[in-house]
């Protein structure tokens, strides 16, 4: 399994509820302050060092949610998990766009999984170590600068001739669309 430190409290998987907004009554006053350094991140370190994850893939999600994915997401789990990945730094304010959400669970299903698994399965279709590199990079400057690192992101994804849709995403210059996750038809309605 993953290793994170624990930031919400002790029972939190208990209200059935996957995806975390920002104003997530189960994180802990110790676990905000943990999340928005993304310390609980640094645990993961050792399941690198065990061969279970690596440092640039797409990010690990948790059953309930891989039960949902299309047979396109399912090249997703074709390579190790990464600690970052694109979406990560497209994605790093999750939290927000989930806040306020009576079912943030299918909020995330609608707005946030369409558009990771597609920057997933577009760094599965072009990865190597310059790609790595460029991600880990980015990920950095994330921590300084969301706004620089995406920029960078940007450049990065017309390089890669991703698609207008998916440079969309992450320019932000209008609320995120629902979307169809990729091998599907229709937007997720309910769980």
């Amino acid at each position: 399994g993953m290793i994170k430190l624990r930031s919400m409290g002790i029972f939190a998987e208990r209200s059935g509820v996957n995806s975390t907004k920002t104003d997530e009554p189960r994180i802990t006053n110790t676990g905000k302050y943990i999340r928005r350094y993304k310390l609980d991140e640094l645990g993961q370190l050792l399941n690198i060092l065990m061969g279970h994850m690596s440092i640039v893939g797409p990010r690990p999600q948790v059953p309930q949610d891989v039960d949902l994915y299309t047979e396109e997401e399912m090249r997703l789990l074709s390579i190790y998990p990464g600690i970052t990945d694109i979406s990560s730094i497209v994605f790093s304010d999750e939290g927000e766009i989930l806040e306020g959400s009576d079912d943030p669970d299918l909020l995330y299903q609608q707005i946030i999984r369409p558009w990771k698994s597609r920057l997933g399965l577009l760094y599965i279709d072009n990865r190597n170590v310059w790609l790595d590199l460029r991600i880990i990079y980015y990920t950095g400057l994330a921590w300084f600068s969301r706004k620089a690192a995406l920029s960078g992101i940007y450049d990065l994804l017309v390089s890669l001739k991703a698609p207008d849709s998916l440079q969309a995403v992450v320019r932000r210059s209008a609320p995120l669309p629902p979307h169809s996750p990729p091998g599907a038809d229709s937007v997720v309605r309910g769980r």
